[in-house]
């Protein structure tokens, strides 16, 4: 059995990809966690295995792989055998590759505006201009969304864009479940373009948003279906829902939704 280790944080999006994979191929592994918003990824050590100071970031007898979507693929390619889930037909395959980079350009990126908007943007209300600005500037990979952000969050129009992208991407995965007869968006197996969109709908789900997917029957039974997968459970443990944390946030976006 190979030495796995995954640096992750419960609530990230990209590290429940990750421990999903991990569940569905019954990989033992020795789990990091992160605190994010006390800047662990920002630490020497950390940045010394992933310089992009985001999780997750998994070693695998030794070998180091960052960002989830190369992690679930890297995963599937060890252990194909176990649980594939990445389809053999190159067409097939071809089209979970593309559905994973739509995944990764607009869902993956969208949710983050609403997440960061009403739970994360309290740790950084109490400080100063240039507190918020040291840390802004210390992310390697998101300092540019930081300063966006500010103290204060997104503007109204930002959180409406970001909810826009989120309902068109919802349109696209009710179409490909459609057009592929189901239940997962490639067909009769689950997929690591399935893995790829989990935790934006679980965050939509968790914060009050699933409306965005009122009237698409596919996308809930779809839902339903990960939900039932035994890894599901493996995966959001307690602590893995900012409403856990920030039950506030069901609230606040029953008024936008």
């Amino acid at each position: 059995m190979p030495d796995i280790k995954l640096y992750n944080s419960a609530g990230s999006t990209c590290s429940q990809r990750v421990r999903f994979t991990l569940a569905a191929k019954e990989l033992p592994f020795e789990k990091h966690d992160l605190n994010l918003l006390g800047g662990d990824q920002l630490k020497p050590e950390y940045l010394a295995i992933n310089p992009n100071g985001v999780v997750p970031t998994l070693v695998y007898d030794g070998i180091t792989v960052t960002d989830s979507s190369v992690i679930i693929e890297f995963l599937d390619e060890m252990h194909h055998d176990v649980a594939p889930l990445v389809p053999d037909d190159p067409g097939r395959r071809a089209a979970m590759r593309s559905l994973m980079r739509y995944i990764d350009e607009v869902p993956t990126a969208s949710i983050r505006y609403p997440s960061f908007n009403v739970a994360f943007i309290k740790s950084f209300k109490n400080m100063t201009d240039d507190e918020f600005r040291a840390i802004a500037n210390s992310k390697p990979l998101r300092k540019e969304f930081m300063n966006t952000m500010g103290r204060e969050g997104f503007s109204d129009d930002e959180i409406a864009q970001a909810l826009d992208r989120l309902g068109r991407s919802m349109k696209r995965m009710n179409a490909e479940i459609e057009k592929s007869g189901g239940p997962w968006m490639l067909g009769a197996d689950i997929t690591l373009a399935d893995i790829a969109i989990m935790p934006t709908i679980v965050r939509l789900d968790d914060i009050g948003l699933n409306s965005l997917w009122a009237g698409m029957p596919a996308v809930d039974t779809w839902f339903d279906n990960i939900r039932a997968n035994p890894a599901y459970d493996a995966t959001y443990y307690p602590g893995a829902h900012i409403s856990e944390r920030w039950p506030e946030v069901r609230k606040w976006y029953a008024k936008v939704a």
